[in-house]
């Protein structure tokens, strides 16, 4: 391996490295913060945050930018290790990491689809070590001279001379266990995680560690300033208000992710819980406060679930829209309220029906509304939402207290 593409293979990884590891910190934050907000959340469409915390950001509960980390850190030793060892064990290396960077290729291309096509966000951190990725796959698969089908046997050798070197044998032994004490030591999802008793969250905790973790977030919601919008009440001691655009992609994440426990609360505590969906399109068609709004099919997404509710399928065409966010359109939202719903003045009933979107709109300017989804728990205003465990836990600490509020009485 030559000077200049060992010396290419560092800076790429380290370059790698970097932004992995930036990425590790930033979910370890969201992770210990429900309030934090990351530098790499700039709108709906570039947000490492959504990224970070949808389905395709973990493995088993460890990070993939952690994963990533690690990834790059053998990538780095691999290319010292070229420098200082013989030309033979450079060509070796070569053929490593032509493997390493070949099955590193195959995640990204999977991660960047994920990202791109799925989620449709762009995660300015994560496309750092795509790049990072693709250059050293790239660099050394221009000049690895080793054959692949020769990797296992020429590996087995080098594994074996690395046991019998005292200083290599260190190197990769701290290596392992850093590995390990960081996979480990990454915290799960801490706070509001309140114990299930008959399928709804209970107050009760099931140790100390959890009942900590529970006066941590009421802290923090306690710290939270509240609004007031003049929603009238219906009877409900918890009063959630979400404003949506079925176009956003957090929007259908929150969606899908909520309605389990909506439905719980629904279960024990009938009434106790109103959940109240209010539209902000961010379309510059019917909401002039996005002039530089993407969603060019979320005002017609919005007046499609207006009608359908009129025939009790507003849930279903929300689902569809939310399942179909990236063929919005005028058209194919027609065609699916005819499918859904089984109505067909959807042109008729456009403009008016359109009228209470804006008003809407209207109320979420007194927030005001900065990104979707926007909730207000009991007045609590929450930018782009909780992870599923806060969600739960402020709407049991808001009803545990309004049944407080009541027996006192």
């Amino acid at each position: 391996m030559s000077l200049v593409v060992r010396r290419a293979i560092i800076v790429l990884a380290l370059v790698g490295f970097a932004s992995a590891a930036t990425s590790t910190y930033v979910h370890y934050q969201l992770v210990q913060d429900p309030a934090y907000t990351s530098f790499c959340d700039i709108n709906e469409s570039v947000s490492c945050t959504q990224v970070y915390l949808s389905r395709f950001g973990s493995v088993r509960g460890v990070p993939v930018a952690l994963l990533g980390a690690l990834w790059f850190g053998l990538v780095l030793l691999l290319g010292v290790a070229a420098g200082r060892g013989s030309s033979e064990l450079g060509k070796h290396i070569g053929g490593y990491l032509l493997v390493l960077s070949t099955l590193g290729l195959a995640v990204v291309l999977f991660l960047g689809y994920a990202s791109f096509m799925v989620l449709g966000t762009l995660c300015m951190l994560c496309a750092v070590v795509y790049v990072a990725v693709v250059g050293i796959f790239l660099v050394s698969g221009a000049t690895a001279s080793v054959p692949l089908l020769s990797v296992p046997r020429l590996a087995a050798g080098d594994l074996g001379r690395l046991v019998r070197t005292p200083g290599a044998l260190a190197v990769a032994a701290a290596y392992l266990a850093l590995s390990a004490a960081g996979v480990v030591a990454f915290p799960a999802e801490r706070p509001g995680s309140i114990q299930e008793t008959g399928g709804v969250a209970a107050s009760n905790q099931a140790s100390d560690e959890s009942a900590e973790a529970g006066s941590e977030f009421e802290r923090f919601w306690d710290a939270q300033p509240r609004v007031e919008l003049g929603v009238p009440s219906e009877g409900e001691q918890v009063l959630v208000l979400k404003f949506n655009d079925y176009q956003c992609p957090s929007c259908a994440q929150a969606h899908f992710a909520y309605e389990p426990i909506l439905a719980r609360f629904e279960s024990s505590h009938p009434g106790a819980v109103r959940y109240v969906m209010l539209d902000y399109p961010l379309d510059p068609e019917c909401n002039e406060q996005t002039p530089r709004g993407g969603h060019m099919g979320a005002c017609e997404a919005a007046v499609a679930v207006r009608l359908a509710r009129r025939a009790g399928r507003d849930e279903q065409m929300a689902g569809w829209l939310y399942e179909n966010q990236q063929d919005l359109s005028r058209e194919t939202v027609r065609e699916a309220l005819v499918e859904v719903a089984g109505m067909t003045d959807f042109d008729a009933m456009y403009d008016a029906t359109l009228e209470e979107v804006k008003a809407d709109i209207a109320l979420g300017g007194t927030v005001p509304v900065e990104a979707t989804p926007t909730f207000i728990i009991n007045g609590v205003q929450i930018k782009g939402g909780l992870q599923t465990p806060f969600f739960e836990a402020a709407i049991a600490l808001e009803l545990e207290r309004a049944e407080a509020g009541q027996a006192s009485q």
